[in-house]
C-alpha cells in the first residue's frame, strides 16, 4: 500500500515580541493561505491588551484562528488546541492550502506538529478541590515540590508558580499513576512534513536584544491601558486561575490589592516577561529542525527578502 505523502505545514515560533504575528500575515498574503494561532492566552475572549492579542488592523483581512473562542472562566486544554487545530488543518489542506500556525507555546507545537502523544485525561474535580486545598493552605510551592518528587522531568521545564499546569501535571500523575513526562509517548510517524521557522537574534546576544523588545512591548502595553483592562477583567470574573496566571494580569493584581506599588508592579510585569522569553528561547531551541532567523535591526521586509533570498520556502512553495 503505497504511503499517504506527508502534508506541508508551516510554522512560526519565538519568544514573545519576535515578531512572529507580522511574519506569519505576510506569509499567508503570500500563499493565499490562513494562520492558526498556537497561544494559550489568545483564546480567551477578552485578554486582549495583555496577551498582545493582534487587531483587525495586525491581521490584514487574513483570516486568524484559535483566537477568542472561549471564556476567561473556561478550561481550554492542549488536546483541545491540538483537536481544534487539526480539524482547521484539513479544512484548509482540502482547499490546497498550506496552514501557518504562529505562537510562543512551546506544548501547543509539540503536541500538534513534534508527534507527541497527549494523555487523554478528564478534569476531575475531586482531585483539583484537593490540590487546591493545598495551594490555599501550603502555598503553589509545596504543589511544586509535590511535582518535582513525582515528575521532576516536567517540573525542570515549569514555572514553579504556575498553579494550573502544576495541579494538572499532578491529576494526570494521579489518574494513570505514571508521571506526565512518561506518558507523553514520541509516534514513530509524522503526518505533516513541517517547515520550523524561528525568529531571534543570533550573533551570541538574543537574550539582551529580546530583553530591550519585550520591554518596549510592555511599555506599548501600559500606554493602551492594560491596568484598566486588568482591574475590569478581576471585576467582572473574580481571582480565576486564567488571569492570576496570565502575565500582565497577576502583577497588576498585587498592585490591586495593596501589596506592590504601582511602579513595581510594571517593573515585574517586565521581569516576567523576560523571564518568559528565556524559557521560550529554552523551549525552542531544542528543536534541531527550526531555521533560525536573524531578527535584529530589521524591518519585516528585510526579513521576507531573507527568506527568499535564503529559499527557505523553495520546497514549500514559490516566493
Amino acid at each position: 500500500m503505497k504511503k499517504e505523502k506527508a502534508k506541508k505545514v508551516i510554522a512560526i515560533v519565538g519568544p514573545t515580541a519576535s515578531g512572529k504575528t507580522a511574519l506569519a500575515v505576510e506569509l499567508a498574503k503570500m500563499l493565499d493561505t490562513e494562520v492558526i494561532s498556537a497561544d494559550s492566552r489568545q483564546v480567551f475572549k477578552e485578554f486582549n491588551i495583555a496577551v498582545a492579542k493582534p487587531s483587525e488592523q495586525e491581521m490584514q483581512g487574513i483570516k486568524h484562528h484559535l483566537i477568542s473562542i472561549v471564556e476567561p472562566d473556561e478550561e481550554f486544554t492542549v488536546a483541545d488546541f491540538a483537536d481544534r487545530a487539526k480539524q482547521i488543518m484539513e479544512n484548509l489542506f482540502d482547499k490546497g492550502k498550506i496552514p501557518i500556525i504562529v505562537g510562543g507555546t512551546g506544548l501547543y507545537f509539540r503536541i500538534l506538529l513534534e508527534n507527541y502523544d497527549m494523555p487523554r485525561v478528564a478534569p476531575n474535580k475531586e482531585l483539583r478541590d484537593k490540590f487546591h486545598k493545598i495551594e490555599h493552605e501550603q502555598g503553589v510551592e509545596t504543589l511544586y515540590k509535590i511535582l518535582q518528587t513525582v515528575d521532576p522531568v516536567l517540573a525542570e521545564k515549569m514555572h514553579p508558580n504556575n498553579t494550573v499546569k502544576i495541579i494538572r501535571a499532578l491529576e494526570v500523575y494521579e489518574t494513570l499513576k505514571i508521571p506526565m513526562s512518561e506518558a507523553q509517548k514520541v509516534k514513530k510517524d509524522s503526518q505533516y512534513d513541517v517547515l520550523w521557522l524561528g525568529l531571534g537574534h543570533l550573533n551570541g546576544e538574543d537574550r539582551q536584544y529580546l530583553y530591550e523588545r519585550t520591554d518596549k512591548r510592555v511599555d506599548k502595553m501600559i500606554e493602551e491601558g492594560l491596568e484598566q483592562e486588568a482591574k475590569a477583567m478581576f471585576n467582572k470574573y473574580g481571582k480565576i486561575s486564567s488571569l492570576l496566571n496570565t502575565i500582565g494580569y497577576q502583577e497588576f493584581e498585587q498592585y490591586f490589592e495593596g501589596l506592590i506599588s504601582y511602579e513595581e508592579a510594571v517593573e515585574k510585569i517586565k521581569q516576567n516577561t523576560r523571564r518568559y522569553a528565556k524559557r521560550q528561547l529554552t523551549w525552542f531551541r531544542r528543536n534541531n529542525d527550526i531555521k533560525w532567523i536573524d531578527i535584529k535591526d530589521k524591518t519585516i521586509n528585510q526579513i521576507l527578502d531573507d527568506i527568499k533570498n535564503n529559499k527557505i520556502l523553495c520546497k514549500y512553495a514559490e516566493v
